[in-house]
């Protein structure tokens, strides 16, 4: 049996915007609402670990004066 493929931060973050809409909309039923709003809190974890994993890995290029590139640690605002 094939498995079944992972979704993109992209796909993710899209199905999620997709429940709060409903959400927001009124007119899903209580079942709906609480079978949506668990799915949401899933998909919004997946989204943020992908972009703790993104962040970790990111790195600044900066363009030497004579031509090539160096490599910087990203430093984000909090991290310490």
């Amino acid at each position: 049996m094939p498995r079944k493929k992972e979704a993109t931060f992209e796909e993710n973050l899209e199905k999620l915007g997709e429940i709060v809409s409903l959400l927001e909309s009124g007119e899903a039923s209580l079942n709906d609402i609480m079978k949506n709003y668990a799915a949401g809190v899933e998909l919004s974890q997946k989204c943020m670990e992908e972009l703790s994993r993104v962040e970790k890995e990111m790195d600044i290029l900066i363009k030497k004066q004579k031509g090539g590139y160096s490599e910087t640690e990203l430093q984000i605002e909090g991290d310490m």
